[in-house]
């Protein structure tokens, strides 16, 4: 590995978690270029060393550079992190991929899943780039949160041990832990599925419930991405984990988070397509679900809350019609795989 001066480091992305991680690379002293599309905002960025559209008022370290060139950001990075919205990753990795060097580090920080494939952003960056040294990004990373410098941590999932270690390096400080896992599915798995069910707590608090059902929800939601994403691989400890259950936490207890914004909004009264004309940056649970119930139906993995949440959003079932179907569907087990679920 080169040492620490020479190391670079790129951001694909400019949307508020992909400015923090930059943000946070370049005050560590690391040669740090943020890649984004929009030129325009690139070069407010470089006038302001502010990220006014998704980050108001939080001032970026002033050694930090953007970019609108992805030959000139990536052909020269130690390791790229890459926070494109799922919609668009696979094309950016395209683009990308001519200028990387060879065994490129990549770590994905996107926490969704491509429509029609099915396909994890780490599968993706398999099939595109099947040479690279791949890492994984997730956690309860609320981005305005660490970029007013709270204490929080996040997961870099690896089976490169190296990797691992830089990345530790690049973005650990006063008021950022980072931890590590091997388990680059689970952990990827469960950042993209917990959108859904921010989206599902959103809805339920707009409903005004109670703490009672709040908590039902989440540990029910637990129970159910668990037993999903081992159907499909993934370590079921991963989910007791600060990428598991941390980020489902996080993003299911705070109006921050996006796709928290929209099962609020939804379970206001307001129609999905208005909600996400007014949402600035992608929420990805929105694809998920449907990606997810989609999977899970073809699988025959019980999950009562992906339905609901799709039948209230897509089929306009009532909420409340809903949520007695659920209160009522049969006795399970309290603890994921500790009873036989007939």
């Amino acid at each position: 590995m080169t040492t620490e001066q020479q190391a670079r480091v790129t951001v694909l992305g400019g949307g508020s978690f992909g400015t923090v991680i930059a943000n946070l690379a370049a005050s560590n002293g690391y040669p740090t270029t943020q890649w984004l599309r929009d030129a325009e905002l690139v070069a407010e960025m470089q006038a302001t060393h502010q990220n006014t559209r998704y980050l108001k008022g939080f001032n970026l370290d002033s050694r930090l550079q953007f970019s609108t060139d992805l030959e000139q950001a990536v052909s020269q990075a130690d390791l790229v992190f890459v926070a494109i919205p799922s919609k668009a990753f696979r094309q950016v990795i395209q683009a990308a991929k001519l200028y990387f060097k060879p065994k490129q580090m990549l770590v994905s920080m996107t926490k969704g899943i491509e429509a029609g494939t099915f396909s994890l952003m780490s599968q993706i960056i398999r099939e595109e780039v099947p040479d690279a040294r791949l890492g994984v990004l997730s956690g309860p990373n609320l981005a305005k949160e660490i970029a007013a410098k709270m204490p929080a941590g996040t997961v870099i999932a690896s089976l490169d041990p190296e990797l691992r270690s830089f990345v530790h390096e690049v973005l650990a400080c006063a008021h950022f832990r980072v931890f590590a896992n091997t388990d680059i599915y689970g952990v990827e798995l469960s950042g993209a599925l917990k959108n859904i069910y921010a989206i599902a707590t959103g809805i339920a608090q707009a409903q005004q419930v109670g703490e009672n059902t709040r908590s039902m929800l989440l540990t029910r939601a637990l129970a159910e991405m668990s037993r999903f994403a081992v159907q499909l691989g993934a370590n079921p400890l991963t989910f007791l984990g600060l990428a598991g259950v941390g980020d489902l936490f996080a993003t299911c207890s705070s109006p921050l988070s996006r796709n928290y914004q929209v099962g609020f909004a939804f379970g206001s009264g307001k129609k999905l397509a208005d909600i996400i004309a007014d949402l600035e940056q992608t929420a990805e649970g929105i694809n998920t679900i449907q990606q997810v119930k989609q999977q899970a139906d073809k699988l025959g993995v019980y999950m009562p809350i992906v339905s609901g949440l799709y039948d209230i959003i897509y089929n306009d079932i009532p909420i409340h019609q809903v949520a007695a179907n659920m209160m009522n569907s049969g006795q399970r087990s309290d603890v994921e795989f500790v009873l036989p679920n007939r």
